[in-house]
Order: C-alpha cells, then sequence, then structure tokens
C-alpha cells in the first residue's frame, strides 16, 4: 500500500483527510507535535511525534516509513493570533516549510500536496475568487502562507517537485460518524462557536463586525465541508500521480453566507436560541470572501456536494459527543 506523510494530520483538516487516505486505500503516517492536534484524532495509521521545525527527525520518518507523498497541513493557522505574534507565524509556517523541504529534496520524494488558505487573497469585494485573482492579504496569516506558496513553487523545479496548493475557503462539519471533529483551544471558527452557544445557553456569542458592506452588515463567506476538502486532497494526491503539472485549485462551494445566516441555520437546527452580543471587527478579517472552484471542477472533476445544513448537522452532532465526553472526564 502507498505511503503517505501527513504534516498536521492530527489537526482538524489534516485528520479528516487521513480517513479519506485511509478509505482509499493509503496509509496515511501523521506527523504533528501535538501542539494544536489531538492524539486521539489519530486513528486511520501510525503517529510519529516530531516538530516540522526539526529536519533531521523528519529525515529519520523518511527513512523509517518510504512516503511516496507528502500532505503538508502543519501550520499555525489562528488569523488573530498571527497578527499579535507575527515571528511565531512566520517561524512555524515558513521555517517549518524550508525544513519540510529540505527533508523532501534529502528524501527524493516527487509528490508534494499543500494546505494552502484562500487568505492569500485578501478583500474580494464581492467578486468569486478564481486562481489568477490579486494576491493582497489583510493578516500575517494570509501573508505567510502566500510566502510558503511561493518558497515551494521556486523550490520545486530544482528539486524535481511536482506539487498541488489548495486553497481552500472556510472549512466546516465533522465526520458524520463523529469519531472526528473540530476541537480547536481556544476555539476561533464561526459555526463551532455558534454551535457551543447554543448547546450552553450560559455562554455568549461574539458576533464580530456589524458594519461591513454587505446585505446584512456581517461578513460573508464560503463554507466547505472539511469531507469535500479531505476528498480534493486525495483527487490532488492521484492528480500529481498520474503526471499532472503543479498548479493550484481553489476550493470552496462558490456560495456565500454572511454571519447571521449561519447563525441563523445553527439556531434553526439545534431549536435554540443564541445569547448574542456585538463586537468590533477582528483585525485582518475581510468582508467578503467567495470561491470560483471552476478550474478544480475541471481538473480534478471535484466540486463540493455537502452544503451549509451538512456542515451544521454533522458539527452540532460532533460537539454534542465532544461535550459529554468532557463531562464524563469531570
Amino acid at each position: 500500500m502507498k505511503r503517505i506523510l501527513v504534516t498536521g494530520g492530527a489537526g482538524y483538516v489534516g485528520a479528516h483527510v487521513c480517513q479519506k487516505l485511509a478509505d482509499s486505500g493509503f496509509v496515511p503516517i501523521t506527523y504533528d507535535n501535538l501542539s494544536s492536534g489531538h492524539r486521539e484524532a489519530v486513528q486511520f495509521g501510525p503517529l510519529v511525534f516530531g516538530d516540522i521545525r526539526d529536519t533531521g527527525k523528519l529525515v529519520e520518518t523518511f527513512l523509517e516509513f518510504r512516503p511516496d507523498a507528502v500532505m503538508h497541513f502543519a501550520a499555525r493557522s489562528e488569523v488573530g493570533r498571527s497578527m499579535t505574534r507575527p515571528a511565531e507565524t512566520f517561524s512555524a509556517n515558513l521555517g517549518g516549510t524550508a525544513s519540510l523541504l529540505h527533508a523532501c529534496e534529502l528524501s527524493a520524494v516527487k509528490h508534494f500536496v499543500f494546505s494552502s488558505t484562500c487568505a492569500i487573497f485578501g478583500e474580494a469585494n464581492g467578486v468569486a475568487l478564481d486562481e489568477r485573482a490579486p494576491q493582497s492579504p489583510a493578516s500575517i496569516y494570509g501573508q505567510s502562507k502566500r510566502m510558503v506558496e511561493d518558497m515551494i513553487s521556486a523550490s520545486s523545479e530544482a528539486m524535481g517537485l511536482r506539487f498541488v496548493s489548495l486553497r481552500y475557503f472556510n472549512a466546516a462539519g465533522a465526520d458524520p460518524a463523529a469519531r472526528i471533529g473540530e476541537n480547536h483551544h481556544p476555539e476561533t471558527h464561526l459555526i463551532p462557536l455558534a454551535i457551543q452557544a447554543a448547546l450552553d445557553p450560559l455562554r455568549k456569542f461574539k458576533l464580530h463586525g456589524t458594519d461591513y458592506a454587505t446585505p446584512d452588515g456581517t461578513a460573508v463567506r464560503d463554507y466547505v465541508h472539511v469531507l469535500d476538502l479531505a476528498d480534493a486532497h486525495v483527487k490532488s494526491l492521484e492528480y500529481l500521480r498520474d503526471g499532472g503539472g503543479s498548479t493550484a485549485f481553489n476550493l470552496g462551494s462558490g456560495r456565500g453566507y454572511s454571519v447571521r445566516e449561519v447563525i441563523a441555520t445553527v439556531e434553526m437546527h439545534t431549536g435554540r436560541k443564541l445569547n448574542l452580543f456585538e463586537a468590533a471587527r477582528r483585525p485582518g478579517d475581510p468582508a467578503h470572501l467567495l470561491a470560483n472552484p471552476a478550474k478544480a471542477a475541471s481538473i480534478l472533476g471535484w466540486q463540493a456536494r455537502l452544503g451549509l445544513t451538512d456542515m451544521v448537522a454533522d458539527a452540532t452532532r460532533w460537539h454534542q459527543i465532544l461535550a459529554e465526553r468532557k463531562r464524563d472526564v469531570a
């Protein structure tokens, strides 16, 4: 069976991709320092504990498992934290990727799938973004991911490496069987925060920004189910294995939802009203981000199949079980 090294495979998207890889006949090798990932999320292959900035440890891992390709998720991904701790973000995202690329070169790995982000584009002004859209990231996190894409591209020719960069929009949802799901500490993503507030009537929900130039004044985002993202990663790997050239794809549904629309969906699904209070915008948050996923549809044969209701339903099931587990431990 083909082995795939998955950096950050104990994290939210990485763990779901490992699940999809295993279901598709691959063996995912998770490489993670568990700084933000969870050991219990590693259910579909072995775990190697390590930091991607440790090139020697990476090379040892490559020698032990002989992976056929790398999928790279390990990163500092919190937008707000990136604005207050830029050095930390650059160290993990740029320094870690440089170390990983060096290990790939030493180990003659030729296929590389990178977890990028729509944050490299910045403000969209209501336009659905394709891969040629201007890149003007509004956050340090977005800047770091854009720089990593440049690093991979600049290194690839000399290394004989072919890569795919997947610029996905807002990941949401969970495994429908609730084996894995979103579990960040602290949580910063809209849908899990709204669900947690719905499940706990004592918890307040902070609505960041009500004065955006959008129909209801709240930020608009393109949400894509994490299972659809996992499918895109496996399709990208197969594309590279079939001889496809290095490229990037924007992954989203092509449909935007405002924060208030998401809140309404959570309230409808849970049957509970959120305890809302309005707060200022968060630094680095653009008003509108929407994907044009036509290239992924044309080349990978990929499209988002699951909608916002699916994402909220699957995520709610996961957070209910997660809350029960925490109560049992307490």
